[in-house]
């Protein structure tokens, strides 16, 4: 079976972090900023985390290799195997 391609532009917009949410910026920080009260551009610096089913659309569908393992699916495996490594 070939291997699953990540979506490039998804490379660029998106993080996971070491327990497995997605890290993406924040919106509304591109353009027309004379527009936007200051209180909005303070709220959106930085970075902020998707929600759950956001999430689980992106790692399933954008991001296949960054999705991490469900804890007891490796320890089912390790059962399988006869051995705790």
């Amino acid at each position: 079976m070939p291997k699953m391609k990540t979506k490039s532009s998804a490379k660029k917009r998106f993080r996971v972090t070491s327990s497995g949410k997605v890290k993406v910026k924040q919106a509304k920080m591109r353009h027309m900023q004379m527009n936007k009260p200051k209180s909005m551009k303070r709220k959106a610096k930085g970075t902020t985390t998707l929600a759950e089913p956001d999430a689980r659309k992106v790692l399933g569908f954008y991001l296949p290799y960054s999705r991490k393992k469900k804890k007891n699916s490796i320890e089912k495996e390790a059962a399988k195997s006869g051995g705790t490594e």
